[in-house]
């Protein structure tokens, strides 16, 4: 949850952090991509280090590293060092959502692992309630230095807690084991024996590239919404006060909480429809209502931002399906290794989009709080629909090839020429 406050923590205060850094919208995109770049690629040396290692270790100084970010996000005087702090944050950050699916990995019994993941990410969705309008509140109530600091010093005591409270596994295992209470059957919970080796092993699976281009293609709309562009289009773009705007990004993260385990359940009832009945229909339902909001003549009821928020919340639970896709394809060795795969798609879809929307409002002369309009943000959003497509295209594709390899679709015959 702390880690998902430090990645939100410009969700409700772009604005304000645009006046401070005086920054364009390309500029204050900057903070999310750097951040995500470095979060994605960090996965897979941060998947080593656990093996080496354990959660405890890295997870504490992952959050010892978030910590010294916030704090020089709090000190920061420019731009420059502002981005040095997001990427201080993203390669912290990069340590805790690993370490802790290891931890649901040895401390848990296999067959629970789908669950267990969706409410891990339920409990991180907290953090997003807390990054909106508490966050903001603190900020408006003393200072932008005060604000990072605090949440510095948070970061500090979690660290502290998390070297004293948790554990690799538990007491009557000597190693980082999994263990399925069905079978009796354990495994060593692994990254990866040779990263080369272990990586184009995991790619070379046709579900790993399924896994990859589903969790590129379902969060990265909600994402770049609830990470950066989301307050700024409600406030200043649809005109709603702050309190309208903290009540619409609310829901998204509560529907992405409520939708979580319910989605993780009917994954593990359906794995063979797992892209056909919740990933597709996910990015369907995001693309219709983004459209909808889009080609809205004048501002949208509110009602209709509601709509979107609870659309784009769909994202996020089903983004981890794509965990379940590389759990299920991949033997035990690289499984770590094909997580971390996994989850670079949905960072690099979502820097790419949170990039594009910042360019795009820069090249229509809406980069700035004071020269944001609707019809900006409007044209600023269309740059999502390329992703959306290129992504429901490789999930089409991908999974037709994995039931090919699992023996559930035949193989198409090779047209004869003539």
């Amino acid at each position: 949850m702390l880690a998902v406050v430090n990645r939100s923590s410009l969700s409700a205060v772009g604005v304000d952090a645009a006046d401070r850094f005086q920054a364009d919208a390309a500029t204050l995109s900057m903070f999310a991509v750097v951040q995500l770049a470095v979060y994605g690629g960090m996965q897979i040396p941060v998947g080593l280090l656990l093996d080496r290692y354990g959660a405890r270790p890295i997870m504490t100084i992952g959050m010892l590293l978030m910590a010294i970010g916030q704090l020089t996000m709090a000190l920061s005087p420019s731009v420059g060092v502002a981005i040095l702090a997001r990427a201080l944050l993203g390669a912290g950050d990069a340590a805790i959502f690993p370490g802790v699916l290891r931890l649901v990995a040895t401390w848990f019994p296999a067959q629970r692992g789908p669950l267990m993941s969706q409410l891990t990410g339920l409990v991180g969705q907290g953090g997003q309630l807390v990054a909106l309008a508490p966050l903001a509140a603190l900020l408006h109530a003393t200072t932008w230095t005060i604000t990072f600091g605090s949440i510095a010093g948070l970061c500090v005591v979690f660290a502290i807690l998390v070297g004293l409270l948790i554990r690799n596994h538990p007491p009557d295992r000597a190693a980082d084991v999994s263990v399925n209470t069905d079978t009796g059957a354990i495994r060593v919970v692994r990254s990866s024996i040779d990263t080369g080796v272990g990586i184009r092993a995991a790619w070379a699976h046709p579900g790993t590239r399924l896994a990859f281009w589903s969790h590129f293609t379902t969060p990265f709309a909600g994402t770049a919404f609830i990470l950066l562009w989301g307050v700024p289009f409600l406030m200043a773009g649809e005109g709603l006060t702050r309190a309208q705007a903290t009540g619409v990004t609310s829901v998204y993260v509560a529907v992405g909480m409520l939708l979580g385990p319910v989605m993780g359940e009917i994954s593990r009832r359906i794995p063979h429809l797992r892209s056909r009945a919740l990933v597709l229909p996910a990015v369907a339902t995001q693309m219709i209502v983004w459209t909808i909001v889009i080609a809205w003549s004048g501002p949208a009821p509110l009602w209709l931002l509601y709509v979107l928020a609870f659309g784009l919340a769909m994202g996020g639970p089903a983004s981890m399906i794509a965990f379940d896709h590389a759990r299920t394809h991949n033997p035990a060795h690289r499984l770590s290794t094909a997580t971390g795969i996994t989850n670079v798609g949905g960072f690099l879809a979502a820097l790419i989009a949170i990039f594009a929307i910042g360019l795009a409002l820069d090249l229509q002369g809406a980069g700035t709080p004071e020269t944001y309009r609707l019809d900006a943000f409007r044209l600023a959003f269309l740059t999502q629909y390329p992703l959306w497509i290129l992504g429901w295209t490789f999930i089409v594709i991908e999974r037709r090839r994995t039931r090919v390899l699992l023996g559930m679709d035949p193989a198409r015959a090779p047209r004869r020429s003539r």
